[in-house]
């Protein structure tokens, strides 16, 4: 508020006309912030248009190419190591994302209900666990259990009670629903 008032201010005082025993005022201004640069034409075309066929994404990670073993293994090592509670969740494809046929309406009285929100857990969530080797051989358990279910690793933090963290740890090999990186764009 004071910058604006101060802006307006100086404005009035530079269109003012200056009166006999007063200070005239600086008729150049520099601007106390320099404005950013303007981006080159090159990087402009490196900005992509995002195909919405066959192009469906979960959490932050799912915007990436699929992780690896050590991406994984790095991802749960962060879990432990931050204290919070990793637990395995999976869905058959056709259960994954929200639809018309997979989900379940009560009309009016379910204003803010989300539906396919949860998956179904694999186990309890893994409460206590320090061994970042023991949510890794789950994981293993899970997608041998179900290989052509989606899985995803949650991190729950249970001093804010939020979930902190979602991925997928697997896609199934039949999953036609998305593309891969260099294929998501349409230029």
């Amino acid at each position: 508020m004071a910058a604006v008032i101060a802006k307006s201010s100086v404005a009035a005082a530079v269109a003012r006309p200056a009166q006999r025993g007063s200070v005239r005022p600086i008729a150049a201004l520099k601007p106390a912030v320099k404005a950013a640069p303007v981006a080159a034409p090159a990087q402009v075309n490196k900005m992509m248009v995002w195909t919405p066929v066959n192009n469906k994404m979960f959490e932050t990670f799912s915007y990436l190419p699929p992780l690896t073993d050590e991406q994984i293994a790095a991802q749960v090592d962060y879990i432990v190591a931050n204290g919070w509670i990793p637990c395995l969740e999976f869905s058959e494809a056709g259960k994954a994302y929200v639809s018309n046929e997979s989900t379940v309406r009560f009309g009016n009285v379910s204003c803010l209900y989300y539906d396919n929100r949860y998956w179904t857990m694999w186990k309890l969530p893994m409460f206590g666990c320090r061994d970042p080797m023991q949510v890794l051989r789950e994981v293993v358990a899970c997608t041998k259990a179900f290989p052509d279910a989606y899985v995803r690793l949650v991190a729950f933090d249970n001093i804010k009670q939020v979930q902190c963290m979602s991925f997928l740890v697997q896609r199934p090999k039949s999953a036609r629903d998305w593309q891969p990186v260099a294929k998501r764009s349409v230029a």
